[in-house]
């Protein structure tokens, strides 16, 4: 990922600036604020503000004036208890506002998480950039044989070349025609005066799905932790399981109490169901419980097995 002059400019113009506050403040989040973390080959996440912190979650399970007196150690019990036992309104009093730079087919997967403030980079208004994600040669891959959504083997050698090659240049065709429609050259100025060039929000439909976009996404912690669950696991697409990655770490300078609750409790935890259960106490009980016999669906059965393995 490359930063333009402007934009490290914006930047460092941004992290200059001070502002005297009387509200609580994390210093590993602060030093973060403003700053890009790459991911893919042109994509990023970037703080732009946030408030609360794991004192704020505790403070809105106590409801109590100020800042807690209790010990950190009974601060993060309580976290863990919230936690653990799915009481979400306190992570709520927890908010954050990232500046994301993703491909167009990501952001649309993204957006089904219908629990966030989501302002994107109009189209209508602006040229998009030139800017298209190329998958590194370990993330192209056939389709899986066993998940209809999900990958295979890695393509190799000469197969590989050409789905590269395809991707490159049909992204650049397309840019390339983009402009062309738009009449505009890269300074804004008509390419041909004596054409009028076609609107921006028709001409963008010539983009291929990955052209990067960008958005400021503001989310509360307890739906942020919800997302991550499910786009952090390891059975989610490889593109938003790096964005996923990146917010992570992010959590984990914010609210680091609450972010090792969640990882114990959510993504490095499984779920069984009554049925699950039932069977794992006979197998407890020193029965010999076979799939046929379980009542449990050949897919709940190596479910239940992938967990207990």
């Amino acid at each position: 990922m490359e930063l333009t002059a402007d934009q490290e400019a914006e930047i460092a113009a941004a992290r200059d600036r001070r502002a005297e506050t009387s509200r609580p403040t994390v210093p590993a989040l602060e030093a973060m604020l403003h700053r890009p973390i790459a991911v893919l080959d042109h994509g990023f996440v970037r703080v732009i503000d946030y408030m609360g912190d794991d004192g704020a979650i505790v403070q809105a399970a106590r409801v109590s004036y100020g800042r807690g007196t209790r010990r950190v150690s009974e601060d993060t019990g309580l976290i863990r208890y919230l936690m653990r036992h799915h009481h979400s309104t306190p992570f709520e009093m927890c908010e954050i506002k990232l500046h994301v730079k993703l491909p167009i087919f990501v952001a649309r997967q993204w957006i089904r998480h219908r629990t966030a403030n989501v302002n994107e980079y109009s189209a209508r208004y602006s040229i998009l950039d030139r800017e298209f994600y190329l998958p590194a040669p370990e993330h192209l891959a056939a389709q899986s044989e066993t998940n209809r959504q999900g990958r295979g083997a890695v393509l190799e050698g000469a197969e590989a070349a050409e789905v590269l090659d395809l991707l490159r240049a049909d992204a650049a065709r397309c840019h390339d025609h983009y402009l062309a429609m738009l009449n505009e050259g890269a300074d804004g100025a008509p390419r041909d005066p004596a054409r009028a060039g076609l609107a921006r929000e028709l001409a963008r439909m010539n983009l291929t799905l990955n052209t990067y976009t960008q958005w400021y996404w503001k989310i509360d912690l307890h739906n942020l932790f919800h997302f991550l669950a499910l786009r952090a696991d390891a059975h989610a697409q490889y593109e938003i399981r790096a964005y996923a990655e990146a917010m992570l770490g992010i959590t984990e300078a914010w609210v680091p109490a609450a972010h090792q609750a969640f990882r114990d409790y959510r993504l490095g935890a499984a779920t069984l169901s009554a049925p699950m259960l039932a069977v794992l106490r006979r197998m407890l009980a020193g029965e010999t419980v076979a799939q046929e016999a379980s009542g449990l669906s050949k897919r709940e059965w190596a479910e239940m097995m992938a967990v207990i393995g």
